[in-house]
């Protein structure tokens, strides 16, 4: 807990005008960091208590209009009796901002790019402060654990709110838990982090304002899950238990009404079969039956919520009912409205940005086009800002690919340092990362923690043409027709085929590699296609490879550690291993047998998850993860370099990014429901 002095400048930069009663020195224990004289966050009644004063509330004199445009809204209390007894209090970086303007965002496509825009507008339980190493509240007021890590208690907030004012409150976590994620007719199986010792949970509301999280084995990371990603623990029984056929008997009655097969396909229609909250809503998969739901898009805890939507993009207002206020007791978000379009080719993507037609921009923005991005700042009047990033580019094969003779090949470990030491990563950094990237194998953390040998950052990179001509050969893989391309042991050619999306890497990269493994034999045909085309290829399993950012800092591990297990990552990464990961979720009745080693990484991943962080056997188990992940090459490193960040120079409160991340959440830790715009 954190002094918070408040007195001379620091009370009036808090807003002193909106306080009252309020003495003009308070001193007052907060959680949270400091930031000056005062903290980046703190709950109003912490504060009001020890000072004996008062926030006046005030809201966007366009909210009344905004709110006119979620369907199913009705006419809106006073803005006192919107926020919770107790808001979140942000105090802005820079100033008290200014209301209205429209944030305009590019996506690669439907649910592809999309979790940067996502990022903006995000809320979880907790949140990873600024300095990416500090949990602090957020939707959650505060939790605490039990001594062994197997009880997690989570207090919400007394009167928040969904965005159709509906109460938010524990049965909503318990609703989330039992309804959707343990219920195979929803998400089939259940999530990595959604278990404890590969056992469900037991979620409990132990009243309107508290959940109890009782594990079947130690789990520290779980609030890490709370706080660094996309998944949200809480979703709106109020609106879907008249759907859901365990809590309505005419619950498929009710759906059918409305034009769907049961309740479960209408729930789908809004929540989708996945954890990923960006899924289409129902004013793009509805069609005629869009007018007879009883909303366009379900209610949310965001700052903003889906008005609009097409296959060329998707339009937001500010949330009406958000939990957050600033110092002077102005509801956010600040901005009133969000505009999301979707443009695929990156070409076109650079001319926007370079036109100054985005507020904001990160994922997508590859570092081969900083050059030209960077000597348009002054005419485009947008800052573009280089961070280290935490995923980097990492190839894979399909160990358990349908053509028989290709698997051959590629399980072959062999076939996979070959093509590895086939790279000549210098050239890769100096061309695409102008020498700013460090080369680097896979090892599954990011940034490598200080317990991990750095030698297995640097395992099998160095480039080496007559090693890898010779392991092609040991494998069999020899050029029997004389055009120069190596041919399988059967004699049929051998041709990787690679689809790769520039959401994932550039361009540019793809090309160099394709051309290293053509200089050993390895005959690449490359084609870009879009993340959507990409994905669904990689479900299907007809891809030979993938490519996609992949790592995970030591702490997301904790809670999350669906990149250790088949297929080693979800449905918006790269995946391998998707046969072996049926085998082992239908108990062996389907699918393809895993090599032995893959249960001993799980092994050592449930034991790091279920010890306490930075312990013996934490360490050990890490350690043992990454000589498994990185000794079976089964992820080929490239080179882990900077990336860009593009933000418009109107756009105000937009603070410095320790790393440009996805693994972090992107824009999350910064708080950009304090951003306004100042044109």
């Amino acid at each position: 807990m954190k002094k918070l002095l408040m007195s001379g400048a620091a009370f009036a930069t808090l807003g002193s005008a909106a306080w009252a009663n309020c003495p003009t020195a308070t001193v007052v224990d907060m959680q949270g960091l400091t930031d000056g004289a005062y903290p980046q966050q703190f709950d109003l009644s912490e504060f009001q208590s020890a000072g004996n004063c008062t926030l006046g509330f005030s809201e966007n004199p366009s909210i009344a209009d905004l709110n006119g445009m979620i369907r199913g809204n009705e006419a809106l209390p006073a803005v006192a009796d919107r926020l919770p007894a107790d808001p979140l209090v942000i105090v802005p970086y820079d100033s008290i901002g200014q209301y209205g303007g429209q944030l305009d965002a590019l996506s690669n496509a439907t649910e592809s790019g999309t979790s940067d825009f996502l990022s903006v507008r995000h809320v979880n339980l907790f949140r990873y402060s600024d300095d990416l190493q500090t949990l602090v509240p957020n939707v959650a007021k505060s939790w605490e654990w039990n001594d062994a890590f197997t009880e997690l208690t989570v207090h919400l907030r007394s009167g928040h709110k969904w965005s159709d004012g509906a109460p938010f409150t524990s049965a909503d976590v318990v609703f989330w838990y039992d309804n959707l994620m343990m219920d195979t007719n929803v998400i089939a199986e259940a999530k990595d982090y959604a278990l404890a010792g590969g056992e469900p949970m037991k979620v409990e509301a132990l009243d309107d304002t508290t959940v109890r999280f009782a594990l079947a084995a130690p789990k520290p990371g779980l609030t890490e899950t709370f706080s660094f990603t996309y998944v949200q623990p809480f979703q709106p029984k109020h609106f879907f238990e008249q759907f859901h056929p365990a809590l309505d008997a005419n619950a498929d009655a009710n759906a059918q009404a409305l034009g769907y097969e049961n309740g479960y396909e209408l729930i789908k229609a809004y929540y989708g079969n996945s954890d990923w909250m960006d899924t289409p809503s129902p004013m793009l998969t509805a069609g005629d039956k869009l007018a007879g739901l009883p909303k366009d898009a379900m209610p949310t805890l965001e700052s903003h919520i889906l008005v609009k939507e097409s296959t060329e993009g998707r339009h937001y207002v500010a949330n009406p009912y958000f939990f957050q206020v600033d110092t002077a007791g102005n509801q956010l978000p600040y901005i009133s409205e969000m505009d999301e379009t979707y443009v695929p080719d990156e070409e076109v993507r650079n001319l926007k940005l370079l036109n100054g037609e985005v507020d904001y921009k990160s994922q997508g923005v590859n570092l081969t086009s900083a050059p030209v991005l960077l000597e348009g700042q002054e005419s485009g009047n947008y800052t573009l800002e280089v961070k280290p990033a935490i995923g980097y580019p990492v190839l894979t094969f399909n160990v358990t690919a349908e053509d028989e003779a290709k698997r051959a090949i590629f399980n072959d470990i062999r076939f996979r340092t070959a093509m590895s030491v086939a790279m000549d990563r210098n050239q890769l950094n100096e061309v695409t990362a102008f020498g700013l990237g460090e080369p680097t194998q896979y090892i599954g953390f990011s940034p490598r923690p200080d317990f991990i040998d750095e030698k297995w950052s640097n395992y099998e990179i160095n480039f080496d043409q007559e090693r890898a001509n010779a392991l092609l050969d040991e494998v069999g893989l020899v050029d029997q027709n004389g055009d120069g391309f190596r041919d399988l042991p059967n004699g049929d050619p051998f041709v990787l085929d690679w689809q790769f999306s520039t959401q994932s890497a550039s361009a540019q990269l793809v090309e160099l590699i394709a051309q290293n493994w053509k200089d050993v034999g390895v005959n690449t045909a490359i084609k870009e296609v879009t993340s959507d085309e990409f994905r669904a290829a990689q479900s299907a399993n007809t891809l030979d490879m993938g490519m996609w950012l992949k790592s995970q800092p030591a702490g997301s591990v904790l809670g999350d550690g669906e990149i250790w297990v088949p297929p080693f990552d979800g449905y918006f990464d790269v995946r391998t291993g998707m046969l072996w990961a049926e085998y082992i979720s239908s108990n062996g009745e389907n699918g393809v047998e895993p090599p032995a080693w893959v249960a001993d990484l799980k092994a050592a991943l449930d034991t790091y998850q279920s010890s306490a962080p930075g312990s013996d056997a934490s360490v050990a188990a890490a350690q043992k993860m990454v000589e498994i992940m990185t000794g079976e090459m089964l992820f080929i490193g490239t080179v882990n370099a900077p990336a860009p960040i593009y933000h418009s120079n109107n756009l105000q409160n937009f603070t410095e990014f320790k790393t440009q991340s996805y693994e972090f959440y992107r824009t999350y830790p910064y708080r950009p429901a304090q951003w306004w715009l100042s044109e």
